[in-house]
């Protein structure tokens, strides 16, 4: 979650700021798992991490690592362990964060991890009751496994071609590997056709094992993609086995990178039909595999049925993500798992009934007292085992947390009537996907009175943080996105995130904004996020260089951004030359601001005070109003007071290359500070754009599919590409599915792109084109046109 908060500090007086986050850690794979993300592109004069873990349960183990801790920093972190609380301590130097002794650059930058676990108690397990509110922990780890059918859905439509394809097949080897021998499974791949490896189940010998690992090296990507025909068929196979010789515990496991573009292709019959279908007797996991595709229709069809979803990031370790999932799913415990409490002194229970219980997780339930003077009562946790009926019974006590941990007893104070709220506040957010209109209305407002009352960020609510002791106070709004929303997704076993603050700094409202992105970068191309659609759009277009195009151009808040167009060194005959985006200019005509970015230098002049400053140095310069902040040949990012956000990428090239020169990117970062009287090749966009795409098809490229889209009225032939967002990572970038438009972008842009050329202009008369200060100006369609003849130079020079 990003927020931010502006105040006035004294000059030479020093400023704590304090955030405080809470947060469920959920228990996977036999450890809780805590991760700092540590990225302060620079170097940080007290740099300090204090990590103090307090477990009543005592403490198993503490394992820390990080994804930047070098053999020179790994003495440095700190580990001190004793019966209930842990201590980690990382405070290195700045000379201990250089690269280099003589360089400017950090070693800090990614993730630190700390992994632990407590003692669990084998029985009851844990029960907590604070301030009329308790909660129970139930995860026992020595009971027999639970043999399992289990069925594995596996997408091999066009888009699993390459490295995706080649991961799932070394992924389901090793899981094939890992069956428990009395476990039965089964292999289902699917396109716009279903085929299965076997018809029915088989049970997990040698021999069916190496069998079935012979036919997953043949699996290869084809067509297109039937979600729903491939899992309803799982179903079947499932149900046409179930006797008393095979398990009780029924599972499939789908792995998909789409969407449904076969079959059923309508989400909520699709999720209709396959609730109808499972009505209760297995479990679906989902895992979803990359970015391409609907994470949130996986993330329903999972809960609906009783399972998980899971996001696998397309990256070098993506088969171990693949493994670890499975892991989590692969011994079962415990099932049909019921926790009871005295109904006459427990009230408003979360969730107490769980279908199955997995080895390495954890159980969680919380409740209300019904007189907050109780602190004592029974508990039975039942469920069915391997061969007997689980049952324990035992009684909870309060305890006098302030006098284990006296130095630390806000951790016992309201935090567990937050978890409390937490928790039905997310499991009334799951229940909305169940059931019927009515119900939802209630469930809705339900959820959200709570995550008002206890100040919840949750996709019902924001988080507005104010600014006390002012006369005119600042808002300032922050979001929780829903899963399909995020950009860059860290999986956090299904943790949410709570934001506290004294009430006078933080309140929720209820509040949802889709951020959206829109950025040139490359070729040149053009990529636009459509955040309601959870997909991009993108489309190129070439022109000469020199040619400068209107990207932004916002009448009401002043804002206007131009580019201009550079091609290669040396173009060679006969081939189609390469352009990009050499220089941009940005304006603020109110402010008084003109910005000039070129793959050279940066020209800022603010209310004629002028200012030159280069690519080799990092720094940030706060102006009055816009700020820049330069990282050393990397990228500048722009931000406007009270308006929109720009960061300028910079692609340096090899000096001695025979073709290719330097070239810029350019990305709207806050584009909700616009107008909805913005234009221009970007701007446009701004109001969103609604299309539908069908009929996919075989296209001119073989590795790429086309499809119909309509848009605007327009009926277009479009194909399904990747572009690069290269804001992370400069040289490499990372891929973005796309519908690629053809012919300029024709059918998508309001009329076409030449109607946004601003200047056709040689050597220095550009720079006053990109400032805004074209002296003839004759006004076609949505932009201006600057028109520079030769009889027309002495009116630019005299201008100038």
């Amino acid at each position: 979650e990003k927020f931010s908060v502006s105040v006035n500090v004294a000059a030479q007086s020093i400023v704590t700021f304090t955030l405080t986050y809470e947060e469920l850690l959920r228990r996977r794979l036999g450890s809780y798992e805590i991760m700092i993300g540590l990225r302060p592109k620079q170097l940080v004069q007290n740099f300090e991490i204090v990590v103090d873990i307090y477990e009543p349960q005592g403490i198993a183990f503490v394992d820390v690592n990080s994804t930047f801790i070098t053999n020179e920093l790994l003495p440095l972190v700190e580990k001190t362990v004793t019966d209930k609380k842990a201590h980690v301590y990382f405070s290195p130097t700045l000379g201990q964060q250089r690269h280099c002794s003589d360089c400017e650059g950090t070693l800090i930058d990614g993730d630190l991890f700390i992994k632990y676990d407590v003692n669990h108690a084998q029985d009851i397990g844990e029960i907590q009751i604070v301030n009329g509110y308790f909660v129970h922990f139930f995860a026992p780890d020595n009971l027999p496994q639970i043999p399992k059918n289990v069925i594995f859905v596996i997408d091999r439509s066009g888009s699993m071609t390459g490295e995706k394809m080649k991961q799932t097949r070394e992924a389901l080897v090793t899981i094939l590997s890992d069956l428990h021998e009395d476990d039965y499974f089964g292999l289902v791949t699917f396109d716009d056709v279903i085929e299965s490896w076997s018809p029915s189940l088989n049970k997990a010998t040698p021999e069916n094992v190496a069998e079935a690992k012979e036919f997953v090296q043949t699996i290869t990507a084809r067509h297109s993609t039937d979600i729903n025909k491939a899992i309803l068929h799982a179903v079947d196979m499932l149900m046409a086995e179930q006797n008393d010789s095979l398990p009780d515990m029924s599972m499939i496991i789908l792995l998909t990178d789409g969407r449904p573009s076969a079959g059923q292709q309508d989400l909520p019959v699709m999720q209709e039909n396959i609730r109808n279908a499972i009505n209760g007797s297995l479990s679906l996991f989902c895992l979803g595999f990359g970015y391409d595709l609907d994470y949130s229709l996986l993330y329903t069809l999972a809960k609906q049925n009783d399972g998980l979803a899971r996001r696998v990031y397309e990256a070098s370790d993506a088969t171990l993500q693949l493994q670890g999932f499975y892991e989590e799913v692969a011994s079962p415990l415990l099932l049909e798992v019921n926790l009871d409490y005295p109904g006459d002194t427990v009230t408003s229970l979360t969730q107490s009934h769980f279908k199955q219980f997995f080895k390495g997780s954890e159980i969680v339930v919380a409740g209300r007292m019904q007189e907050s003077e109780i602190d004592t009562f029974m508990t039975k946790v039942s469920a069915n085992g391997l061969e007997d009926q689980f049952v324990v019974k035992g009684f909870s006590v309060a305890e006098e947390w302030d006098s284990v941990f006296p130095e630390q007893d806000y951790i016992f104070g309201d935090f567990i009537e937050h978890l409390w709220a937490y928790l039905t506040i997310q499991q009334l957010l799951d229940k909305m996907d169940k059931c019927s209109p009515e119900e939802k209305e209630n469930i809705t407002a339900e959820a959200l009175d709570l995550s008002l009352r206890y100040n919840f960020v949750t996709p019902l609510t924001s988080m507005v943080v104010t600014k006390p002791q002012a006369e005119d106070e600042e808002t300032l709004i922050a979001d929780k996105l829903t899963e399909d929303q995020r950009e860059d997704l860290t999986e956090s076993a299904l943790s949410v995130d709570a934001l506290y603050a004294p009430p006078q700094w933080m309140r929720a409202i209820s509040r949802i904004v889709k951020p959206s992105l829109y950025f040139a970068d490359g070729d040149p191309h053009f990529i636009i996020e459509v955040p309601d659609q959870n997909d991009s759009l993108c489309f190129n277009f070439d022109d000469k260089p020199g040619t400068i195009f209107n990207l932004v151009r916002d009448p009401l808040t002043g804002v206007t951004a131009n580019g201009q167009i550079i091609g290669e060194k040396r173009p060679v005959p006969g081939v189609k030359m390469h352009t990009y985006f050499g220089r941009f200019g940005i304006v603020h005509e109110q402010l008084g601001i003109r910005l000039m970015v070129s793959t050279k230098e940066i020209s800022l002049s603010e209310k004629g005070k002028q200012t030159q400053l280069f690519w080799s140095t990092t720094r940030t310069v706060k102006g009055l109003s816009m700020d820049l902040q330069i990282i050393k040949y990397h990228s500048v990012t722009v931000t406007v007071r009270n308006s929109v956000k720009f960061q300028i990428i910079l692609h340096k090239m090899w000096i001695k290359h025979p073709y290719h020169q330097d070239y810029l990117g350019f990305y709207i970062l806050d584009s909700h500070l616009l107008s909805n009287s913005v234009h221009g090749l970007l701007g446009q966009f701004y109001q969103g754009v609604n299309f539908e795409v069908s009929g996919l098809f075989p296209g001119k490229d073989p590795d790429k599919q086309d499809a119909i889209m309509f848009v605007k009225g327009n009926k277009l032939t479009v194909t399904r590409g990747w572009k690069i967002d290269f804001r992370k990572d400069v040289k490499n970038g990372e891929n973005v599915p796309c519908w690629f438009i053809h012919n300029n972008g024709t059918g998508l842009l309001d009329g076409v792109h030449t109607d946004y050329i601003v200047c056709y202009v040689v050597g220095k008369f550009m720079l006053a084109c990109v400032f805004g200060k074209c002296n003839m100006v004759i006004v076609f369609n949505h932009t201006s046109y600057c028109i520079v003849l030769v009889v027309g130079l002495l009116t630019i020079l005299q201008y100038l």
